[in-house]
């Protein structure tokens, strides 16, 4: 069987170090480039996948010069708002083949440790059964963005489940903020953002109705807990063409 030659993008940031470890790693598996988020990407030492993990104003030319030559990506990198998945979606419309033979492939993956994937799950299920929903997310201040792309997407998925069930706004009698004390709001859901010295990555989902409460925690304690999803990603992209939002559809948990 032949290996599949996978670059990385942003090889020299924190995730992207422990990408080209974990790629270097696993069967079957090759990594071909190791790249700078400022380096000529060329033409990816001929890679058939890309793991993009760069900052938010590079990553979208970032995977657009794959998209156009043909290469799958697997995105960790956030930012990614409607307007750009959109663009994307209408980029890959037009996408050559890939160089694997199929159709060109995207993920982008607010989150690869498999907890993180269960913690959303799981608080999507519940969101129908609770009056109330915050999310807190709590990140090392190197982080350029906030709030973080898993709350985001905890964010939607919850919002999306409360409309679903029907359920009224999430009740707040807040009328006076000037401060912003309240933090956030996505699909309707108040999203609070913790910046930390020694901290990695970390959430908490507070659901609540009168009289108890549900607490949703997810810890990643090192960027090894992201690797097993990474690689995940990386195996079974070119499987799926077009784009795809979260990881959790290639394991079947949405």
């Amino acid at each position: 069987m032949t290996d599949i030659k996978v670059a990385v993008i942003g090889a020299r940031g924190r995730m992207g170090s422990e990408a080209v470890r974990a790629v270097e790693e696993a069967e079957g598996l090759r990594l071909v480039g190791a790249y700078g988020s400022s380096d000529e990407l060329g033409d990816l030492g001929g890679a058939d996948v890309a793991v993009e993990l760069t900052v938010p104003a590079a990553s979208p030319d970032n995977v657009a010069w794959c998209v156009d030559r043909g290469v799958h990506v697997v995105v960790g990198t956030t930012g990614w708002d409607d307007a750009r998945v959109a663009a994307l979606r209408h980029r890959l419309e037009g996408a050559p083949p890939a160089r694997t033979g199929s159709g060109v492939g995207v993920l982008i993956a607010p989150n690869f440790a498999i907890g993180a994937l269960l913690m959303m799950s799981v608080a999507a299920k519940a969101a129908a059964y609770f009056e109330s929903v915050e999310i807190i997310e709590l990140h090392h201040p190197g982080k350029v963005d906030a709030p973080s792309g898993t709350a985001a997407r905890t964010a939607a998925l919850i919002g999306a489940a409360r409309d679903e069930a029907g359920l009224p706004p999430v009740p707040d009698a807040t009328t006076h903020d000037p401060e912003g004390a309240r933090g956030a709001q996505l699909s309707g859901i108040h999203v609070h953002s913790v910046r930390l010295r020694g901290l990695v990555a970390h959430q908490e989902i507070l659901l609540g109705n009168a009289g108890e409460q549900l607490t949703i925690r997810h810890d990643s304690f090192d960027r090894a807990s992201f690797m097993p999803g990474v690689i995940g990603a990386v195996r079974a992209v070119a499987d799926h063409p077009g784009l795809t939002v979260g990881l959790e559809k290639y394991l079947g948990l949405d």
